[in-house]
């Protein structure tokens, strides 16, 4: 069995419409959220031995509050192709993880996370998380999938169940979604 957990960067800053999208750094509202989510993890007990992130700079800024927050510091894999990647990306990048680690954190983006639950997880009604996940996977939510494989390579639609699923909002309802005017 390996365990995969997925994490959303937190809410970005659209205020700079000349910025490039890579180049977007969190909002007030996005350090806030990665702050509550590095404790959340924290006290989750999730520990991983790989971390895996797209290197633009939410996604940096998400990992560095985070880890601040939760009093710990790994070393991250930067890996470009997380950046906007599809599911079918990510699982190409999941199946070429060397040394066979019993767990990973991936830091990235939507649609990308949210499609990989949708393939990793069965659609048999069973699953009351990945419902929520078909709502909505927002900005810093973090999702623990085990999968039942031996080694990545073998990483396979279907292969996972979504044991844990937390949102900003769950933590702290402040960091929900902004009313609609």
């Amino acid at each position: 069995m390996k365990i995969l957990g997925l994490y959303r960067h937190a809410k970005s800053d659209w205020t700079d419409p000349r910025a490039r999208d890579f180049d977007r750094p969190l909002n007030a509202r996005g350090k806030k959220g990665a702050v509550a989510m590095g404790q959340h993890i924290r006290e989750a007990a999730f520990s991983c031995a790989r971390i895996i992130a797209s290197p633009a700079v939410r996604c940096a800024e998400t990992i560095e509050l985070g880890s601040q927050a939760n009093g710990s510091s790994y070393p991250v894999m930067w890996d470009r192709r997380i950046y906007l990647a599809s599911s079918a990306t990510l699982l190409d990048l999941l199946r070429e993880q060397e040394g066979n680690p019993p767990s990973i954190l991936m830091v990235g983006h939507n649609p990308g996370l949210e499609d990989l639950i949708f393939d990793l997880v069965p659609d048999d009604g069973t699953c009351l998380l990945r419902d929520i996940v078909e709502e909505k996977f927002p900005t810093a939510a973090y999702a623990v999938l085990e999968l039942d494989i031996d080694d990545w390579a073998e990483i396979a639609p279907d292969c996972a169940k979504l044991i844990h699923l937390k949102r900003p909002r769950d933590l702290d309802a402040a960091l929900g979604p902004e009313p609609v005017d």
